[in-house]
Order: C-alpha cells, then structure tokens, then sequence
C-alpha cells in the first residue's frame, strides 16, 4: 500500500477492525514519513449484469448507484452510512442470486424499497426518475399511496 502522502511503499498497521459495509478498515502509518492513512478492504464477488429495458448489458457499477442514491437524499437526513449500507444490501442481494444477468428493474426495486424505509421524500425523488412519475397526478397517486401505508 503506497502512503498517500509520500508515496512510500512501506507501511505498518496500526489498527483493523471490521467496518459496517462488510469490509476491513485499516489505520497504517508510513514507516518513512510517519503520516498515517487508512485503507478499507472490502471482498470483490462477481455480481450479475444488467439488462437494461432496452436489451442492452452493463456490468453492475456500485459508484453509479451510489450518485443516483446520493442525488435523491440531497439535503435529507439520512447518512452516508446508511446509503452505504443500503448498497451493500442491494450488491450482496445481486451476487446471492446467483445468476449471470439480472433485469435492471430488480436494482431498482430493491433502491426503491430500501428509500422508502430510509426517508420518503428521498424515495418520492428517485421514484419520480424510477417509476416515471411524468405528471402531477401520477405524483399525487403515488403521495397518496405513500400516506396511506402510515
């Protein structure tokens, strides 16, 4: 692991521990600086492709999920740790089906799903985008349905 500062190559660790995104954190120090960094280590599963609505296959991009899901809880409380731990459900949800492609659409009711339990305006915004809630109405019904569940 190359020091972030110095770019050294030699480093020690200080600390690990277990993260709550099912990976390892490690705090190390350089051993020619002394600056200390930390490094997550998370394992890498093969996950399944997507096939889009329109036949196309894109391989599963967790950085992408992430901006969609960040964009939606824009100034809402919910924290980075739980958008985090959302993803994680959703990637390992993917690599325990199995399967070597799944539809789209099951990435998206799965983010949809976990918004709606993690904050509503947040689920309302990506159900806008998700569920093309292109007109007032449609907006409406799905508030409607939202307030009914309470």
């Amino acid at each position: 692991m190359r020091c972030p500062y110095c770019q050294n190559s030699e480093s020690k660790v200080v600390d690990t521990t277990h993260d709550s995104h099912g990976g390892i954190r490690r705090r190390r120090e350089c051993e020619k600086c002394g600056q200390r960094f930390s490094t997550y280590e998370r394992a890498i599963l093969s996950t399944p492709l997507l096939v889009k609505q329109d036949g196309t296959r894109e391989e599963f991009d967790r950085e992408k999920l992430l901006r969609g899901i960040r964009i939606s809880c824009a100034k809402r409380p919910v924290s980075a740790a739980d958008i985090e731990r959302l993803i994680g459900h959703v990637e390992a949800e993917l690599q325990r089906l199995g399967k070597a492609e799944v539809s789209s659409r099951v990435v998206g009711d799965m983010v949809i799903n976990g918004l709606k339990e993690l904050d509503q305006i947040a689920y309302i915004r990506y159900a806008i985008v998700y569920l093309r809630l292109d007109d007032l109405h449609a907006l409406r019904d799905e508030i409607d349905n939202l307030l009914d569940a309470n």
